[in-house]
């Protein structure tokens, strides 16, 4: 007998009809003998109707009353679902986040978990062989009472908190994909899915693009030693042994996997933005002048290049930061121009970002003169560069991302099985 975390995401509880395909899942799990606990995401499409309904209310809305709003998506489901499991015959109870609780910081839309206590869920499956069906993504700050949010992609993150705190065996991550491919197989497709993957290399690829997975999951999974299994929720309950290994990804600790291959993947992201800062003197405290106010405004700086000029009194300064803080990020910049001093501010929004990762490169040299070489010979110029220990990025137009990757992938020979 074994203890499982299975989280469902919004396309696995759509409608009634797949929410009767999860509950089959679960049911299997529970015939073989596990103790359950079930994840779940709001249908697909409700959040954001929700966020909608609170812009359309008033567009400088109450943070603390919009995560009351948008975390009733979850709340339906996990209602939805326990009531179809309790009509195949499973003892089965929907949990909110504040009645386990799961304790969180006071950062609404952004909440960080503080704390779960697992202990009734954990005496409802000795005593009562009782499914817990909770609702991901929410949880309440002890402080204040009031409900809170995990920031999108959060009910990830809910899960394999609760599979810490429940001591599972494994938490399993279903999906709309059968599990973590080298690179979006919509890209490249001889993309090919992992068996396995270390966590530090997943936790690159979904911080550096890949949508498979939050990133605060993998890092919580990474820090608790609880394995990630991804798995699709379109394969039919009754032809998968639950004794066996389905189809997926096992995310995992590197002494798991035999051997790293020296590149495990490919992430790209156009989700970027680039800034320049020219001529700005050459000095110290000019760098805290600029990334000072970008940090107090909450806008997240990626790649960071700085250039000297040859007199060296003065010098240019480029970063990247998200699409979505770009004009904020231009303003922020603006308003501080007195205190930076610079001559002027140049920038573009039709560039991407694409990442190399796999923890090899730790022993292997060259990884990245082979892709720079292989780059400028399909014509593709390199922007910004950034690197790692396990990973490098390069900044590049937009119109040549997908040219890149295909170029990247079949380069170290991700093509092939």
């Amino acid at each position: 007998m074994g203890r499982l975390v299975m989280k469902f995401g919004g396309t696995s509880v759509a409608n009634i009809d797949r929410i009767r395909n999860v509950a089959r899942h679960v049911k299997r799990e529970v015939d073989a003998g596990h103790h359950v606990a079930v994840v779940v995401s709001a249908m697909a499409g409700k959040t954001n109707e929700l966020v909608e309904w609170c812009r359309d209310a008033s567009p400088m809305h109450d943070a603390r009353e919009y995560d009351a709003i948008v975390a009733s998506g979850e709340q339906v489901t996990s209602g939805l679902l326990a009531i179809v499991l309790q009509g195949m015959g499973i003892q089965a109870r929907s949990w909110q986040g504040w009645q386990i609780p799961i304790r969180t910081s006071d950062a609404h839309a952004s909440a960080r978990i503080l704390e779960i206590d697992g202990a009734e869920i954990i005496s409802r499956f000795q005593d009562r062989q009782e499914v817990a069906v909770i609702a991901g993504f929410q949880g309440i700050n002890p402080q204040t009472n009031r409900l809170t949010t995990l920031g999108r992609g959060g009910s990830d993150t809910s899960a394999v908190a609760i599979a810490a705190a429940i001591r599972a065996d494994r938490c399993d991550i279903y999906t709309d994909v059968d599990g973590v491919y080298t690179t979006d197989p919509r890209v490249v497709p001889k993309a090919r899915r992992l068996d396995k993957i270390a966590f530090e290399d997943m936790l690159e690829l979904a911080s550096q693009g890949a949508k498979v997975l939050q990133v605060r999951s993998v890092e919580l999974g990474m820090v608790h030693n609880i394995p990630v299994f991804v798995r699709s929720s379109f394969d039919k309950p009754e032809d998968i042994d639950p004794h066996g290994t389905p189809p997926g990804t096992l995310i995992c600790s590197e002494e798991e996997i035999m051997e790293s291959h020296v590149v495990t993947g490919i992430a790209f992201s156009k989700d970027e933005a680039q800034i320049s800062v020219r001529q700005i003197e050459d000095k110290p405290g000019v760098a805290a002048a600029i990334f000072g106010p970008l940090a107090e405004a909450n806008i997240n700086v990626d790649m960071i290049v700085q250039n000297v000029s040859e007199d060296g009194k003065t010098t240019d300064l480029t970063f990247t930061v998200p699409a979505s803080d770009y004009n904020r990020a231009r303003d922020t910049i603006s308003s501080a121009k007195a205190k930076i001093g610079y001559a002027r501010l140049d920038s573009a929004t039709d560039v991407a970002k694409v990442s190399v990762i796999g923890s090899g490169m730790r022993s292997h040299a060259g990884v990245a003169a082979q892709a720079f070489t292989a780059l400028a010979g399909r014509n593709i110029n390199i922007r910004a560069i950034t690197t790692s220990e396990i990973k490098f990025s390069v900044l590049i137009d937009a119109a040549y991302t997908e040219l890149a990757v295909r170029t990247l992938h079949t380069l170290y020979g991700l093509d092939q099985a």
